[in-house]
């Protein structure tokens, strides 16, 4: 059985959101418990981080 080519894609897509998750609930428990403002901060860095990662690497494979 095939993989459809737009299937493979979602699911890359689906992983890297997950990986993204994962890895901010990692920083967040490590290393912000009960600091809102830097967590918000350090959130948003990561996420930026991963779109513009995502944008550059994965976006067209």
């Amino acid at each position: 059985m095939a993989i459809h080519p737009d299937m493979s894609t979602r699911l890359i897509g689906v992983l890297y959101a997950v990986l993204m998750v994962a890895v901010i609930v990692g920083v967040d428990v490590a290393f912000f418990r009960g600091r809102l403002w830097e967590r918000l901060m350090a959130n948003i860095g990561i996420v930026l981080v991963f779109a513009a990662f995502y944008l550059r690497f994965l976006r067209y494979p």
